[in-house]
């Protein structure tokens, strides 16, 4: 299932605000009390809002959505962002690529290289890169999440940590605009922060929902980047900021 332009909008308000009614909705979208319902039912169906009677609120902070709602919120950003930095891989290069829907997106648009060397700790993008048979794709050692199939844990950093890689793709839950890279579970924090400390070049792919949205923990900082991949332009604090840290960015 993928969300229209209205339905990908009103999740993105949801979550801005923390609860919105369906007669702000209506206003705002100038569309029917029984269309907004239909959008809130679906939504809340795939996970990606909470119903209430009367509107909906956010997902909580402290848990991420479903991973099958992820996969289909902002799904054509994900696919212009992914297009655009694969265009900075060289045939050949080495790579560390961590969990989420992104970067899986991204593992997509890499087929068409050659030669590449990819250490990753998402059982999902080891079964997309796989399929080249010029790839040398390398998982890492941990426990497996069932939810998403993200290797996480301390023998995934212990093992990580063996590597030093050309360039390290990451994903984020949401980005603070003090510039703090937020996710939920602090053990997949760790092993991110184990591919920023052992890649040349770290890339963050990170569309414009997560700009200002909130997760419990903190992996780090944007400014231990090296390039930002977004889809529109980030708040005024978080370009002040890239551009004092002399931080790429690239807006499809």
């Amino acid at each position: 299932m993928a969300l229209n332009q209205r339905q990908t909008e009103l999740v993105e308000l949801v979550h801005e605000k923390g609860f919105v009614t369906i007669d702000e909705l209506v206003q705002v979208f100038n569309v029917t009390p029984q269309t907004i319902r239909r959008d809130l039912n679906l939504l809340a169906d795939a996970d990606v809002i909470i119903r209430h009677h009367g509107g909906a609120k956010s997902t909580s902070t402290t848990e991420n959505s479903s991973y099958q709602s992820r996969k289909i919120l902002n799904l054509y950003a994900k696919e212009q962002i992914a297009n655009e930095l694969v265009k900075m891989i060289p045939n050949g290069a080495s790579l560390f690529i961590n969990i989420g829907t992104t970067t899986e997106t991204i593992a997509r648009a890499l087929l068409k290289h050659k030669g590449l060397n990819i250490v990753t700790n998402n059982i999902h993008v080891a079964t997309i890169l796989a399929a080249k048979e010029d790839f040398s794709v390398i998982i890492a050692a941990g426990e497996v999440r069932h939810r998403d199939g993200g290797i996480i844990g301390e023998a995934t950093c212990d093992f990580m940590n063996q590597f030093q890689m050309d360039f390290g793709i990451i994903g984020i839950s949401g980005i603070s605009n003090d510039g703090s890279l937020l996710d939920f579970d602090f053990r997949e924090v760790r092993v991110a922060q184990t591919i920023i400390n052992n890649s040349t070049n770290v890339l963050l792919a990170a569309d414009h929902s997560k700009f200002g949205r909130s997760a419990m923990i903190k992996q780090g900082n944007i400014t231990q980047i090296n390039h930002l991949f977004t889809d529109q332009n980030p708040p005024a604090k978080i370009q002040k900021m890239l551009l004092t840290n002399e931080i790429s960015t690239h807006i499809i």
